[in-house]
């Protein structure tokens, strides 16, 4: 099993930043690759970043590229570093992973098949 906690939203105007962080717990031995994903009011949830294990290649949707950056320290913390945000990124943001679906995956397919999330954290941003 695996826990992940989302840390690091809230409110902020247009043109600010936000970094939010994804603390895993799994059992030691596992390493995943791992996702954020954001619902809007009234949307889907959909794909938002991705960063893989094994050499740190990047994924990002086409309207957050450029301002968001997803990095990550260790096998179990990820970060996503949301810079010139918009009303637009209002949303809240989930952290995904999965030992069996890549971070290319992820882009490519959205998150239907990945088995951990999340409760998710609210981002606001106010014009």
């Amino acid at each position: 099993q695996v826990q992940l906690v989302e840390s690091g939203g809230g409110l902020v105007q247009a043109g600010g930043s936000l970094r939010l962080s994804c603390a895993a717990s799994a059992r030691t031995g596992n390493i995943y690759d791992m996702g954020w994903f954001r619902q809007g009011p009234g949307q889907e949830r959909v794909f938002v970043a991705a960063i893989s294990w094994s050499r740190g290649v990047t994924y990002y949707a086409d309207s957050v590229k450029g301002r968001f950056t997803i990095s990550r320290t260790n096998a179990n913390t990820v970060y996503l570093q949301m810079n010139d945000l918009k009303p637009e990124d209002t949303a809240v943001y989930y952290c995904a992973a999965d030992r069996f679906v890549s971070a290319q995956a992820m882009a490519a397919m959205g998150g239907e098949a990945i088995t951990y999330w999340g409760k998710g954290t609210l981002v606001t941003v106010s014009s």
